[in-house]
């Protein structure tokens, strides 16, 4: 078994394979779609959201950070590794933003545009909207093992993480876009300017976040979670004005934090726990 390296030799070029290999497996199976789409259909069936093509296409960022995880560290490393999902320490101010701020913005979107305050329910009932969410804990928000598991803390050795947020968010937005001319998935009904827009703004939003939570992968991936919580309503465009509106305002309350690498997390692996004698008092390096 490969032995695991220490947190700080996880290799910042390392990022350069991630996104090749993300952009490689999203829109080498989407590309294929688009641009052979009978062939496509003969062999893999008919796209769709339920697709598990659909699937690996969306896992991508996590399948390419995974493997470099592996590659670099071990399983050893991938045990620590995973263990970033089971933190939840943060500041209850971000919980609150999370569980209520989100879906407050989803519905004040949907009122302005004059729509319901919560999705209309399917016909098979409440049964089958919870199911649906079920499954979108699964989908999109598995992306967060590479986007803040892998790219952001990387990003945050060389960039403020503002930047590093922005710049996830770009290639977020830009590795979405094949699916925009994807039939028989949701992406073909929507406009992609504001949805770009929205995928910077969310990147950056979420990374005070993150990093408040010292590297956590949970709170990313229920952030996620939220925004593709079938319950909340469609709210575009004004979910995304009003989303860059309250990131304008997160940005100005932590702009200490978010404008200086100090204090931001950047290691991949998170650091173990020294052992202690009678002599300490538990501390950790």
């Amino acid at each position: 078994m490969a032995q695991a390296l220490p947190p700080q030799r996880f290799p910042s070029n390392a990022l350069a394979f991630f996104g090749l290999t993300t952009f490689a497996i999203t829109w080498g199976i989407v590309g294929g779609y688009i641009l052979f789409p009978e062939p496509a259909e003969a062999t893999f069936g008919t796209m769709s959201g339920r697709h598990p093509l659909y699937f690996v296409a969306t896992w991508a960022p996590a399948i390419s950070g995974i493997a470099l995880v592996l590659a670099y560290t071990g399983r050893s490393g991938l045990k620590a590794f995973l263990s970033r999902a089971l933190m939840w320490r943060c500041p209850v101010a971000w919980w609150l933003f999370i569980i209520f701020g989100i879906p407050a913005i989803f519905i004040a979107g949907s009122l302005v545009k004059g729509g319901p305050v919560l999705a209309p329910l399917p016909p098979n009932g409440t049964g089958a909207m919870v199911a649906l969410l079920a499954m979108m804990l699964f989908l999109g928000p598995v992306e967060e093992f590479g986007w803040r598991g892998v790219a952001q803390p990387l990003l945050q050795r060389h960039l403020a993480p503002l930047w590093a947020g922005a710049l996830i968010g770009t290639f977020w937005g830009l590795w979405h876009l094949p699916a925009f001319f994807l039939a028989g998935v949701v992406f073909a009904d929507w406009n992609f300017l504001p949805f770009f827009i929205g995928n910077v703004t969310l990147a950056i939003l979420v990374t005070p976040i993150f990093n408040a939570a010292r590297g956590s992968i949970m709170l990313p991936i229920l952030f996620h979670w939220q925004l593709i919580n079938p319950f909340w309503p469609d709210a575009q465009p004004w979910d995304t004005w009003i989303l860059v509106a309250v990131a304008f305002i997160v940005i100005g309350l932590n702009h200490k934090t978010m404008l200086s690498r100090d204090g931001a997390v950047t290691e991949v692996i998170p650091e173990a726990p020294q052992p202690t004698s009678p002599g300490q008092s538990g501390q950790t390096r």
